[in-house]
């Protein structure tokens, strides 16, 4: 597995693990966010590579800064 794919799949682990444990589901994560719903299961299942904006995005809706997600990837 090529190491652009199995960072896709940690960061997409992580974010459903943080959405999960919030209590939240897609689609009010992505309306949080801001972000589609289909578009925030693409990325939990590792599928897309996001940018960094849109993982700002991400994060600020679970109110987890930066340097707390990366700790666990």
């Amino acid at each position: 597995m090529d190491h652009k794919k199995k960072f896709n799949q940690l960061l997409g682990m992580e974010i459903k693990k943080l959405r999960q444990a919030q209590g939240l589901s897609q689609e009010e994560l992505g309306y949080k966010a801001g972000i589609n719903r289909t578009y925030i299961g693409a990325i939990e299942r590792g599928e897309k590579s996001i940018s960094v904006y849109k993982l700002f995005q991400i994060l600020n809706a679970l109110q987890i800064k930066p340097e707390e997600f990366f700790k666990n990837i």
